[in-house]
């Protein structure tokens, strides 16, 4: 982006410090000082003898801005009080960023004449006219969405029914049926006799008419009466007593035998 219109502008720079500088002493500290140059305009920093390699200054400036000129040359100085100052190295602070964002806080590497590293120094820069984005009364107002208007319903190609083909037809409506009551008896019943005179008799009637004869009973038998039965008696046993005697009062409970075997025959 091209920014113009700066000439004239001021421009403010703090060197806030350096870090890891490269030590130029052999037997004695170091006290670093750091020159700035904008154009023909130089400036000097104070003379650190606190930290020889990392020292802190915190030092305002202002330049003038110049129209074409978007960098201002820093170096870093050993300060010698018998002779020259002795250098330690340079950067070159770029001022596109605080021209369009109004600030910049960054840190620079320094480099010794022959491209080496010498350390780093940092700087803050601020600048009050940078370039901020144009605004309109247009994007100021506050958006006001269109009104609502309901557009028309198109049908949708994917419908399950088109035009080309009428929709099926409604199932049949299922029968309605009257709602089932349970019901209970209101009444009670009582049973009554049968009233036999009111009706006439039955002709399936079991009972016999009176003019027949009732059967005989026990029936008659073709076959002879049989002789009563007579009394049983049991058959005659030959008498035990040529075998074995018993006398009662001389009787151990066993009946004696007699001393003659075998016994006689039976007559």
């Amino acid at each position: 982006m091209s920014i113009k219109g700066i000439q004239g502008q001021l421009l403010e720079l703090t060197v806030v410090g350096c870090s890891n500088l490269k030590d130029t002493e052999l037997f004695s500290r170091q006290a670093p000082h750091v020159l700035l140059e904008y154009g023909s305009t130089k400036f000097r920093t104070r003379t650190c003898t606190d930290d020889d390699k990392n020292p802190i200054f915190q030092e305002k400036f202002v330049f003038t801005l110049i129209e074409g000129l978007r960098e201002i040359n820093v170096s870093v100085w050993n300060t010698n009080s018998l002779s020259s100052d002795i250098f330690i190295g340079s950067a070159k602070v770029q001022l596109h960023k605080v021209l369009s964002q109004g600030h910049d806080d960054t840190t620079w590497p320094l480099q010794t004449k022959g491209g080496r590293n010498a350390g780093e120094v940092r700087s803050k820069l601020h600048y009050s006219n940078a370039l901020k984005p144009a605004t309109s009364s247009a994007s100021s107002a506050p958006h006001t969405p269109p009104p609502y208007a309901p557009c028309a319903s198109t049908p949708s190609p994917y419908s399950p029914y088109s035009a080309a083909y009428p929709p099926p037809p409604r199932a049949p409506a299922a029968p309605v049926y009257p709602p089932q009551f349970s019901y209970s008896p209101q009444f009670s019943y009582t049973w009554y006799a049968p009233n036999s005179t009111g009706y006439p008799p039955s002709p399936y009637s079991t009972s016999p008419p009176a003019d027949c004869p009732p059967p005989p009973y026990p029936p008659t038998s073709t076959y002879p009466t049989p002789a009563p039965a007579t009394p049983y008696a049991p058959p005659a046993y030959p008498d035990p007593s040529p075998y074995c005697s018993y006398d009662p009062a001389n009787s151990t409970g066993y009946p004696s035998f007699p001393a003659a075997y075998p016994p006689p025959p039976y007559p």
